[in-house]
């Protein structure tokens, strides 16, 4: 039988009707190194330097306990989408994802 549910949503929960609604899967930091765990709490605990980079670490670790998107969403005041975009790029650069990358607007000719 063929699964025709959006790549990244699942069939899980059915309304009234029996009708199946698609629900995105959970979202989840991988696992962290013994390093990168002491990285992200000295980050955290000196609270000095670039806020984006604390707020970034702050998604990171919560994730890392165990909490879910909106959760973390509440804590650090930031929109669900924002929080799942930073987990998936920690996930894939590691702690390079936590620095901001500045880029410049439009030239004015």
């Amino acid at each position: 039988m063929l699964d025709d549910t959006p790549c990244g949503l699942s069939a899980g929960r059915r309304r009234g009707g029996g009708q199946a609604v698609a629900v995105a899967d959970l979202v989840r930091v991988r696992r962290l190194s013994d390093q990168e765990g002491q990285q992200l709490l000295r980050i955290i605990r000196r609270g000095t330097g670039s806020p984006i980079r604390l707020r970034r670490a702050m998604v990171v670790l919560a994730s890392a306990g165990g909490n879910m998107v909106p959760a973390i969403a509440r804590l650090v005041q930031a929109d669900e989408d924002t929080i799942r975009q930073v987990i998936h790029r920690f996930n894939e650069m590691g702690m390079a994802s936590l620095d901001p990358r500045w880029a410049g607007g439009r030239a004015i000719a």
